[in-house]
């Protein structure tokens, strides 16, 4: 139990520090999401809901997935679990933090506006 409140709280500090990552043009992933331009997935990653992203855009989810995924990887490192379940869990928590209006998917992948 204590091993899973220590990993929540470093999961919900790195979600934090990415939220507040920025792209060179200034766009950042709160004002992608506003903007209905990404969304958060159930795999713990951000995904691109616009069918042509501008380059900024794409730049902005690549940034933050690839310090998400080094993220999640400390994590389960040092919680002795696989990468996949603390990217799922956090998918889980980014997801039911987002706010009403933004992109999120479902275990299948669909996205729906929440």
């Amino acid at each position: 139990m204590a091993l899973e409140r220590t990993a929540m709280a470093l999961l919900l500090l790195l979600l934090t520090a990415f939220a507040q990552a920025a792209s060179a043009s200034g766009l950042d992933l709160d004002a992608a999401k506003s903007q209905g331009l990404v969304g958060e997935k159930a795999d713990g990653f951000v995904g691109i809901v616009v069918a042509n992203p501008t380059a900024p855009v794409a730049a902005l989810v690549k940034n933050i997935n690839a310090k998400r995924a080094a993220g999640y990887a400390e994590i389960a490192k040092q919680n002795g679990t696989s990468v996949d379940a603390v990217a799922a869990l956090a998918g889980a928590k980014l997801i039911e933090r987002a706010s009403t209006g933004e992109w999120v998917t479902d275990s299948t992948g669909t996205w729906r506006k929440k």
